[in-house]
């Protein structure tokens, strides 16, 4: 091989191993900001805004989550409660929203995916937001109670008598009974008196017209008796005039639920100027106890445990920032 042919030929395979070797070089990026956050994702990390049907005025009103959220935790619970409570109301209260918009839309019939109506949604006071409430709410912002992934009913009363109620008992729940959903011991000691203990008297006539409501006719009432009662003690069948059969939790709706308190009954007397009822606590008993959480608040727990003990097996998810 000659001089020149030789040159040729080492021009040849230098260009080669160049070629090689820039194949083999790992190929470096261009400079380029993060990828984009998925619109779901971004949408999670991100505060909601809500329309309200506001029932005083008729309007639809559109509000961040979290001013809707601050209004339901003070026409809920009193404001000047332990931050904490008003905490753990605002995760309630928070789970209870979203749960009815994932599930039914909110209030479809408002075409609103929330009310001020309390006999539709929650209860709600702007007014009454103060400092405290704000910082409940921010402390838990985003915040809810979740099962297998999705938010929980998340009922709620103002103190249980001691005891919580399953959801069967307390609200005669038609669907399966939540798993999360158990009957727990509850600190209610710093209700009021009234509610702690109370008697009430309705006169017999209310006792009818109440049935009737239900759909039972009786002209007069000789007996009413607890006929079952639930894990928490709780009267979920009541006996009238030892024939008539009726939901306990229904029967305290149609009566009255502002006077007959609760079903965690201690007696019941019929007698001629009507029937006295004796009991203790105020609300249905599912869920979180309100003066449960103020005393838990007041022993130094945490919104998350206090919500943690009357809601089984939940995990906290923060939904957004």
């Amino acid at each position: 091989m000659n001089r020149k042919s030789f040159s040729f030929v080492a021009i040849l395979v230098f260009l080669c191993l160049l070629l090689i070797g820039c194949s083999m070089q790992p190929q470096k990026k261009p400079d380029t900001q993060p990828s984009p956050t998925p619109p779901q994702q971004a949408a999670e990390q991100n505060e909601p805004a809500i329309t309200v049907f506001m029932h005083e005025t008729g309007e639809k009103k559109t509000m961040k989550m979290e001013d809707y959220i601050a209004g339901v935790v003070a026409g809920e619970m009193k404001n000047d409660w332990p931050v904490e409570a008003l905490a753990a109301q605002a995760i309630i209260a928070r789970t209870f929203t979203l749960e009815a918009i994932e599930t039914k839309g909110g209030v479809p019939e408002r075409g609103t995916q929330a009310s001020t109506d309390i006999k539709e949604f929650q209860a709600y006071d702007a007014k009454a937001v103060n400092d405290n409430v704000r910082k409940a709410v921010e402390m838990t912002r985003g915040m809810i109670m979740t099962y297998q992934g999705k938010p929980t009913k998340s009922w709620f009363h103002a103190s249980a008598g001691g005891i919580t109620a399953t959801a069967k008992e307390g609200l005669n729940y038609r669907d399966a009974e939540p798993p999360y959903i158990l009957s727990v011991q509850s600190p209610d000691e710093l209700a009021p008196d009234d509610v702690k203990n109370w008697t009430i008297v309705f006169p017999k006539e209310d006792i009818i017209n109440a049935l009737a409501k239900l759909g039972k006719k009786v002209s007069d009432i000789s007996s009413v008796e607890i006929s079952q009662k639930g894990p928490s003690g709780r009267a979920t069948i009541l006996m009238i005039n030892k024939q008539v059969e009726v939901s306990g939790p229904d029967f305290r709706v149609a009566l009255d639920s502002t006077k007959l308190k609760s079903m965690l009954l201690d007696k019941i007397i019929v007698g001629e100027e009507g029937v006295t009822f004796a009991g203790k606590g105020y609300g249905h008993g599912v869920g979180m106890s309100q003066w449960g959480a103020n005393r838990m608040a007041k022993d130094g727990k945490k919104p998350e445990e206090i919500v943690s003990h009357y809601f089984k097996d939940i995990t906290i998810e923060k939904r957004w920032n």
